[in-house]
């Protein structure tokens, strides 16, 4: 037979990296700001901050990640209470794909976490120095380095971030996670003001019923703008809802699994584990971990 080879396209390359970071800021700190010709991103691995994105200020909460464009002015303020963990990863890549990702808000998953986590453990294995200097600006590579092909695989998993990232924001819109609902005039004014209202309570166990009365809505019109808008039903949707504050509380590990149930008005813990693993594939107590906890423990297998 006469096989022939094909030769595989890419389409998220990155071949330079610039900075890799995993900061734990004091609650005051400061830092003026800069802009250079590459991309940077920042994720929110525990607390809160704010980011100047160009002339913009953006709230961002743990699971957020938002992508400096080249050229864009960028700064972290924190609030002065909160102690925010940070990954900050700055690099080079000129797909012209990656012009989506320019003044959005997104929020990472489990994938995107241990992908996180995975470019923490081979920064480590790859270069000398410390990832908490706000100030480095070259990565000194370790002579040796501590693992095989460690370079080659924090370009490899940073392009499956940004992949699964487009994926799942940009390449099929309907999948977006709950995490970035926003008001947009987009959906309307109906859209808009039921969301806020589960927001509002989100502690509570709504029915459709319930919605339909306290918004004024019929019941038909309310499921046509949620599978419109999101593709299921408005209590589908408000379960993913509760199951996104349940990870934010899970990560801030302030509550044990039964206060967040009670908190989030489920009947019971054992309801909420299994609804919890229905959604997330994984058990209240597999989800929590950390970028952080994540990439030490990948550091001590080694």
């Amino acid at each position: 037979m006469a096989y022939k080879s094909t030769q595989l396209r890419s389409t998220a390359i990155v071949k330079r990296i610039v900075t890799i970071h995993y900061f734990e800021y004091m609650s005051d700190f400061s830092f003026p700001g800069e802009s250079h010709d590459f991309w940077e991103f920042v994720c929110v691995d525990k607390g809160v901050i704010d980011v100047m994105a160009g002339e913009k200020r953006i709230p961002l909460k743990r699971g957020n990640i938002i992508f400096h464009k080249p050229g864009e002015f960028h700064n972290i303020l924190t609030n002065g209470t909160i102690a925010p963990n940070l990954v900050v990863v700055s690099f080079e890549c000129s797909s012209p794909f990656m012009k989506a990702f320019e003044g959005e808000v997104l929020s990472v998953q489990e994938t995107e976490m241990a992908l996180l986590a995975q470019i923490i453990i081979e920064a480590r294995n790859a270069f000398s120095g410390r990832l908490d200097d706000p100030y480095q600006e070259e990565l000194v590579r370790r002579q040796p380095a501590l693992s095989f092909g460690a370079e080659q695989l924090i370009g490899n998993y940073l392009e499956e971030l940004i992949i699964h990232l487009y994926r799942r924001y940009f390449s099929n819109p309907k999948q977006i996670s709950t995490g970035r609902v926003t008001a947009s005039p987009m959906h309307g004014d109906a859209h808009n003001r039921i969301i806020r209202y589960m927001e509002e309570h989100i502690g509570e166990h709504l029915t459709i019923e319930t919605i339909c009365r306290d918004n004024l809505t019929g019941r038909s019109q309310l499921q046509k703008i949620f599978h419109k808008a999101y593709g299921c039903g408005v209590i589908d949707f408000f379960t993913s809802m509760k199951i996104d504050a349940a990870k934010q509380l899970i990560r801030s590990n302030q509550l044990n699994f039964t206060e967040i149930a009670d908190r989030l008005g489920y009947t019971s813990v054992h309801y909420f584990s299994r609804q919890f693993k229905q959604l997330t594939g994984m058990t209240p107590s597999e989800y929590a971990t950390s970028i952080r906890s994540l990439s030490e423990k990948g550091m001590e297998n080694q």
